[in-house]
């Protein structure tokens, strides 16, 4: 029996019966796909806060020296990377019991441990979130005001494992509902004396509501290849190479060192030479100098 007016207010005793106020349920197929969709769209997000954080930790993680110029991303003509095909199943391994990573959240706070969060007082916001993700050790002790206590998935690169599991009252028993995703390079997690992923199977057997995932070698192919793809470097530390700073002085003193030490001396009759060079590259793309061995653009 159609209905001449709009639905809402047609009266419901008139219509077929169906659901309650005269809603007809949605055919099988379509309620599959809808959820089917729901389903990747929170894979995907959790996907890309996950590569988020990592790219985060993989930045701050670099040498301090090496400066990533964040605008050279700006414009850039490049098909983005489609995280709705990176599989939540292959890409995170149970530590603990066979179990599949959760990916319940449709909203996610990530909170940073920066301290521009001291004194904004953002702790309740933070608290109404769906998901919140932290990382590494960064405690909510005494300052859950500003950052909230709420934890749902904790991200904890290999470098911090310890540093999280020597302190289980503030990181395990607080917020006994934390996931925790353990990553870190194959040769670090798996090492043959003193595996990462053993001591973190003991751990749970002290805690055993504790739930833990360690990222897939393969995973860690990935986001290597997404944080070489955003920023032109590879993600691990490269290996040091002494170059002299004089090229007639081969045992003279090193050209790194001696950058450094120079930009953040307080002495004068120097060269602020990272400095120096930035601005250099800066000239390079505005009137069209190359630099070349090295290059600066």
């Amino acid at each position: 029996m159609a209905c001449p007016r709009p639905l809402s207010q047609c009266d419901p005793t008139s219509l077929p019966p169906g659901l309650p106020g005269g809603r007809w349920p949605l055919p099988l197929s379509r309620r599959r796909r809808e959820m089917s969709s729901s389903r990747e769209q929170r894979s995907a997000v959790f996907v890309i806060l996950f590569a988020l954080i990592t790219i985060l930790i993989l930045y701050s993680s670099n040498s301090a020296s090496e400066v990533f110029h964040y605008g050279s991303l700006r414009g850039r003509a490049r098909r983005p990377v489609n995280f709705k095909k990176w599989s939540m199943t292959e890409g995170y391994v149970p530590l603990l019991g066979n179990k599949t990573l959760p990916s319940r959240c449709r909203q996610c706070v990530i909170v940073t441990s920066s301290s521009h969060l001291l004194g904004t007082k953002l702790g309740p916001e933070i608290e109404r979130a769906e998901c919140t993700i932290r990382m590494n050790d960064a405690p909510t002790t005494g300052y859950s005001a500003d950052v909230g206590n709420k934890t749902t998935f904790r991200v904890v690169a290999h470098s911090s494992v310890f540093r999280v599991l020597r302190r289980p009252q503030e990181f395990v028993n607080r917020t006994p509902e934390t996931v925790f995703i353990f990553w870190g390079p194959p040769n670090r997690m798996q090492k043959p004396q003193g595996s990462l992923v053993h001591v973190i199977q003991r751990a749970g057997l002290a805690f055993p509501n504790m739930e833990a995932y360690a990222v897939s070698p393969s995973r860690m192919r990935q986001f290597d290849d997404l944080f070489r793809g955003e920023t032109g470097k590879d993600s691990q530390r490269p290996r040091l190479q002494h170059m002299p700073y004089h090229y007639y002085e081969p045992k003279g003193p090193d050209e790194c060192v001696t950058y450094i030490q120079n930009e953040h001396s307080r002495k004068g009759n120097h060269h602020r030479f990272i400095t120096e060079k930035r601005v250099f590259s800066s000239w390079a793309q505005l009137y069209g100098i190359t630099f070349s061995h090295p290059s600066w653009t």
